[in-house]
């Protein structure tokens, strides 16, 4: 069986490709408009986009913008928030 630490242990990667893999980690988790009202209510496919677009955030130096994902991200995971009115029809008037 493998030690702990050398489950973890890769090479070094240089912080550019670092930012670049998360970005497409994050584009690749985003819930895209044509998925949004499947998957608005999804509470883990919400947290991935929030925690994919944190560690972009952490990444680019703005850790403050970062723990304001995560705490989304755990707000869905924990039931405290919901998905908001559609964009398209709560803001339309009868």
């Amino acid at each position: 069986m493998p030690k702990p630490s050398s489950l973890f242990s890769t090479p070094q990667i240089d912080p550019a490709h670092t930012l670049a893999l998360a970005q497409q980690l994050a584009q690749q988790l985003t819930i895209k408009p044509n998925d949004w009202h499947q998957l608005k209510n999804n509470r883990q496919a919400q947290a991935k986009q929030q925690l994919a677009t944190a560690l972009v955030y952490l990444l680019n130096d703005n850790p403050e913008e970062a723990l304001n994902r995560i705490e989304q991200a755990a707000g869905w995971l924990n039931h405290s928030i919901s998905a908001l009115p559609c964009p398209q029809h709560g803001s339309s008037k009868h």
